[in-house]
């Protein structure tokens, strides 16, 4: 088998890809060939920049990337859920052979294509997040950012929980195609055109002035989900959050990613353009210079073919 290559960060904009040998394979762990990455830019061009808030002594070097899929070419003596050959989405991020317990990989269904596939994860995250609100099918729902946590939190509410009216705040209207496809009613491109009053909301901008946004247009007693994950705008509470008493909940990883792909996957035919999310396609060589050319220009998500 070919030496690894591995890609880490050594300094805030300073990539590199290591090369190293075999690891050997713990009972449970499977090896997998990487067929493909995502790179999540809300999570990772803040790592990159050595801006995020949530880390602010990073030490280095550091992981790049936790979205990779690809096939199984060796199991450990233990492992029962995989056999050689099988597809599988993992948590190892960039490198070119990947070794993750099984019990932390999820299998790919033949019929689905590996971009589909790599959503997964983050229309897991987006999905415990909306299940907090523990909403009902007539609960009126606005959600912040029409990026790719705010279209799979969209796509959860419409298409799995069935909640008849979701409305959301996206100012680029490059970014409205997609929610209006997936069953959003409305949207707004900012809170003067806001007529309605919701029972509970989503924040997956990540910016301060969405969440404000957000609160102003709760009813009283409205209750606000979090998923962007604070690594870009600090969020403070202005008056609408306590003269409407409202209530505020975090969510981060998801609940069961091997569950919610049982799901996911089985969406594949009815929205196979959720893959439009990613807007731009690299191969391996060139994720060094893409995150460079980032710092300017800001897909939402990046596919990395890696064959």
């Amino acid at each position: 088998m070919d030496m690894n290559k591995r890609l880490v960060l050594n300094a805030p904009r300073k990539l590199e890809w290591i090369s190293e040998g075999d690891s050997v394979l713990s009972e449970d762990e499977i090896r997998v060939e990487t067929h493909a990455c995502g790179i999540s830019i809300g999570a990772e061009m803040p790592q990159y920049l050595g801006t995020d808030p949530t880390d602010m002594e990073p030490v280095y070097p550091q992981k790049v990337g936790y979205e990779s899929a690809g096939r199984v070419i060796e199991i450990g003596r233990s492992v029962t859920d995989f056999k050689v050959g099988d597809r599988v989405i993992a948590f190892y991020g960039q490198q070119t052979f990947g070794v993750t317990p099984s019990k932390k990989a999820v299998r790919i269904p033949a019929d689905v294509e590996w971009k589909y596939a790599l959503l997964n994860t983050l229309s897991c995250d987006a999905a415990k997040g909306v299940l907090r609100l523990n909403l009902s099918k007539e609960n009126r729902v606005l959600v912040t950012g029409a990026g790719t946590m705010g279209v799979l939190a969209v796509h959860f509410l419409k298409n799995h929980l069935g909640v008849r009216h979701v409305d959301v705040v996206e100012p680029d209207e490059a970014r409205h195609p997609l929610p209006l496809r997936l069953g959003a009613a409305r949207i707004y491109r900012s809170e003067a055109e806001i007529e309605d009053s919701y029972d509970a909301g989503l924040e997956c901008s990540a910016h301060s002035a969405a969440f404000f946004t957000l609160m102003n247009a709760m009813k009283g007693k409205g209750t606000i989900c979090v998923l962007s994950d604070g690594n870009r705008d600090e969020f403070t509470l202005p008056s609408a959050f306590f003269e409407k008493e409202l209530r505020i909940l975090a969510s981060s990883d998801g609940y069961d990613y091997r569950k919610h792909g049982e799901w996911f996957f089985s969406t594949y035919e009815e929205t196979p353009y959720l893959t439009d999310l990613f807007e731009r396609e690299i191969i391996r060589d060139q994720v060094i210079a893409c995150f460079e050319e980032m710092e300017s220009i800001r897909p939402l998500k990046v596919f990395v073919d890696y064959q």
